[in-house]
């Protein structure tokens, strides 16, 4: 196995931003706009999933978006994101959005998401990615879910039989 298909830890994904929700970012209310932090989510998890594979990466899908709490005027906003697995050519990358208590310096998570990027060799092909390693509980059980999301996105999106899901049929059956 070469170099570049080796294994790697959960932590070399890691990307982490930070941004404050200024008045262009707000809708009348004073709350961020939820497209936004769909923009900023997105960048996030590029950087991760580049991270884990050195290569170019589009989004190919925006699997699941929470929008738990309200992200007011001022806030300041941090998004952590890794790669949570990864299917030869594509990465399942979750992010978590925590918000700032300006006064405290406390830090409230206030959304999530779950989007899929694949990875791109020069000539703009998908192009197979190092599997991922997660070491902590939480890397571990975001790694274990990945494969149902997957399968259940792909059922949605109607390139998968709801028969062919390798976990799916145990709850079916």
């Amino acid at each position: 196995m070469n170099d570049r298909m080796r294994p790697r830890p959960t932590s070399d994904s890691y990307a982490e931003t930070t941004h404050m929700v200024l008045p262009n970012d707000a809708n009348t209310m004073g709350n961020l706009f939820g497209g936004q932090l769909l923009k900023w989510l997105d960048m996030s998890c590029a950087i991760s999933a580049h991270r884990h594979c050195k290569r170019v990466v589009v989004t190919a899908a925006v699997n699941n978006v929470s929008f738990d709490r309200p992200i007011k005027l001022g806030d300041f906003v941090t998004i952590k994101a890794h790669v949570s697995r990864v299917f030869h050519t594509s990465m399942e990358v979750w992010a978590d959005v925590w918000v700032e208590d300006q006064m405290t310096g406390d830090k409230i998570k206030c959304n999530s998401a779950i989007y899929t990027f694949v990875a791109l060799d020069q000539a703009g092909h998908a192009i197979a990615v190092p599997p991922i390693e997660p070491i902590t509980d939480e890397e571990k059980g975001r790694y274990e879910g990945a494969l149902r999301r997957r399968q259940l996105r792909l059922i949605l999106a109607g390139k998968m039989k709801a028969s062919e899901a390798t976990e799916l049929k145990a709850l079916f059956s």
